[in-house]
């Protein structure tokens, strides 16, 4: 085989002859090399041409573009550069089964409508080579005044790069309502793989929209890109997969979105010098790998770097490269020092390989979809028969809770803020976090803490339930939510009790200082549920298993007149008391929501989440919990 690059008054054209079928002629036009005569490099045959060798059904790729705004920079305008790189992917799609070239942002550098129409100009050649592909905004991509929240209206940058510019390829699954973020899904190596394409700032709304797009295809694996996630890390020596830390908006992008969506196993981005990478676990154990890729302050604006990401399935592999279609293309003999450097970057942060069981990395949402939650319930068929109290946190307004919280069962036991001196108002606030199974969508967050004064609820001084025994049994029911870095120091925080301790009914075993009853969170975290029944002097105590935090929990306390037993998630504990076990004693005191008392003073307050609350004044049945549909 032989390859000729012609060059004719600085313009370097290379030309790939694959096969005598005349199947397929590779260009690379326009690199810029002091002017030469043609010079004709002959390359020894090893086999068929590159561009018609074809990867393993089980190998495919995925190109990566970084940041190329210095090429597009008011009349600093170098559309060769980027041309090579395309023209490089498209050209080369069958060698290495090119399947999708993500974009990372910062595609100009002044958001000017002369650069992007530049820019978009390039991308024709994805465009008509029918690769698919994504461009998502980066921060020089928007106006000074409107960068930081992708609620922010209209750009030029929607002009030229909507999720709809592709000619609505095939892969493209849909955008966000205002257009700054997408997805797509891709076949690579015999399956379908989601890649969201972020904007640099989402807005809440577009955070739950990528939510709602992971739900909806729970089987897939997903790949997130947007501009800013992971920086270098400050100190030198790292060793590279530790060489990057997230960003202060990529610890939010982690927390509000990643952590939590056991599919995403690997992130992309670009805004940051220089490359690096991390891998951090996310709430199901499994790593997630986040790469940082850029190279825009390297020679001739980052010389048009990209990467190619290898997927090997039947190897477990990615393996990861970085190269410049541009400088490549000028011949070895031409290329000065600083064009040597840029043809291919071998060091460790940007030339390596990820090691992923793929089988056992995505076998925990493998399968069937799974099935839509249920449809929530009306308060009127949540106050069944019996019901003592039902309190239902909804108030889609957001912001601090108020000074009462109504009792919806009618039965009059209200709730009432209490705010410590030195306490703060968003201690207690509204959010629209639920339980899947909850019967209302919304719970409330107490920010409580052993070192600040609490903010919690009580039921008011008239109400019923403070004077109640329960002695014909009860079933209290509650959705909790302890947060990931609950509860070492949060132990004994209570999700509910009683302000009078057990000396104020005349118990004297034990501890009397404790309350009469609580239902608190170990520093494991586990739950107990600790009373002075009516028919014992001391505390009879049931205790769940330990579990996992930041999920949310159903839990329920039933006791049908003689013994109690704690159900976590519907399910029986074990560590129940078989004692005989009746009712709670009582004083002429309030209940707590959201905080635990010792020797009738409130020592803190509940740290997490907490969903709707019911008490029933006999023994339900788990087919009766609220948890349960009609």
């Amino acid at each position: 085989m032989k390859r000729a690059f012609a060059i004719i008054s600085g313009v370097v054209f290379f030309f790939c002859a694959c096969g005598e079928d005349g199947s397929s002629i590779a260009s690379l036009p326009d690199a810029a090399v002091p002017d030469a005569a043609t010079v004709d490099v002959a390359i020894p045959d090893a086999g068929p041409a590159m561009c018609q060798v074809e990867r393993p059904k089980s190998r495919f790729t995925v190109a990566v573009v970084p940041d190329t705004q210095y090429l597009f920079d008011q009349d600093r305008i170098y559309p060769e550069v980027l041309t090579a790189s395309l023209r490089w992917i498209v050209d080369h799609a069958r060698e290495y089964n090119i399947v999708f070239t993500a974009g990372l942002g910062d595609i100009t550098e002044n958001h000017l409508p002369s650069e992007f129409e530049a820019a978009a100009g390039v991308y024709k050649i994805l465009d008509d080579g029918g690769m698919p592909y994504s461009s998502p905004a980066g921060n020089h991509d928007m106006t000074r005044s409107s960068q930081f929240d992708d609620a922010r209206g209209k750009e030029p940058y929607l002009d030229y790069f909507s999720p709809t510019r592709p000619g609505n390829h095939p892969t493209l699954g849909g955008a966000s309502p205002n257009g700054y973020n997408s997805y797509y899904i891709f076949d690579g190596g015999g399956q379908q793989w989601l890649l969201l394409a972020l904007d640099w700032r989402m807005s809440r709304d577009s955070m739950r929209w990528a939510e709602k797009v992971i739900d909806e295809h729970p089987a897939l694996p997903v790949i997130a890109t947007m501009h800013e996630m992971v920086d270098r890390r400050g100190a030198a020596g790292d060793p590279p997969n530790e060489s990057g830390v997230l960003s202060s908006y990529g610890q939010t992008v982690w927390d509000n979105l990643i952590k939590n969506h056991d599919q995403i196993f690997l992130t992309l981005n670009g805004h940051f010098w220089t490359p690096a990478r991390t891998t951090l676990k996310n709430a199901a154990g499994h790593e997630v790998h986040l790469h940082l890729t850029n190279y825009q302050d390297r020679y001739y604006g980052g010389s048009g770097m990209i990467r190619l990401y290898e997927f090997d399935l039947e190897h477990g592999t990615i393996d990861v490269s970085t190269r410049s279609p541009y400088m490549e293309a000028i011949p070895a003999a031409q290329r000065l020092p600083a064009q040597e450097q840029e043809v291919e970057l071998v060091d460790a942060d940007n030339r390596f390989v990820e090691t992923i069981d793929f089988g056992a990395r995505f076998s925990g949402f493998r399968g069937p979809a799974a099935p839509p939650p249920p449809a929530p319930l009306s308060v009127e068929q949540v106050v069944v028969p019996g019901t003592v109290a039902y309190y239902r946190f909804e108030n889609t307004a957001g912001g601090a809770v108020g000074d009462t919280i109504p009792d919806r069962s009618g039965r009059g036991n209200d709730l009432t803020r209490v705010t410590s001196s030195g306490g703060a108002a968003a201690d207690i606030t509204w959010t629209n976090e639920y339980h899947p199974a909850q019967p209302s969508r919304g719970a409330l967050f107490f920010n409580g803490s052993k070192s600040k004064p609490p903010s919690y609820l009580r039921t008011v001084d008239s109400a019923p339930v403070n004077t109640m025994t329960f002695a014909g049994g009860y079933t209290i029911e509650a959705f909790v939510r302890p947060p990931a870095d609950c509860c070492s120091d949060h132990a004994w925080m209570g999700v509910l009790s009683r302000f009078a301790p057990g000396s104020a009914s005349g118990k004297t075993g034990d501890d009397p200082s404790e309350p009469l009853a609580t239902l608190s969170f170990t520093d494991s975290p586990m739950l107990q549920w600790a009373i002075f029944p009516t028919n014992y002097d001391g505390i009879k105590t049931n205790w769940s298993h330990i579990f996992a935090a930041d999920i949310w929990h159903h839990v329920a306390i039933v006791n049908d007149g003689h013994r109690t037993v704690m159900y976590v998630d519907g399910a029986p504990e074990v560590r129940n008391p078989r004692s005989e076990t009746v009712g709670i004693a009582a004083a002429d005191k309030p209940w707590l929501i959201g905080a635990y008392s010792y020797d009738s003073k409130v020592e803190q307050a509940y740290y997490g989440w907490l969903g709707d609350v019911r008490i029933v004044d006999h023994a339900l049945t788990p087919a009766q919990f609220m948890t349960a549909r009609p």
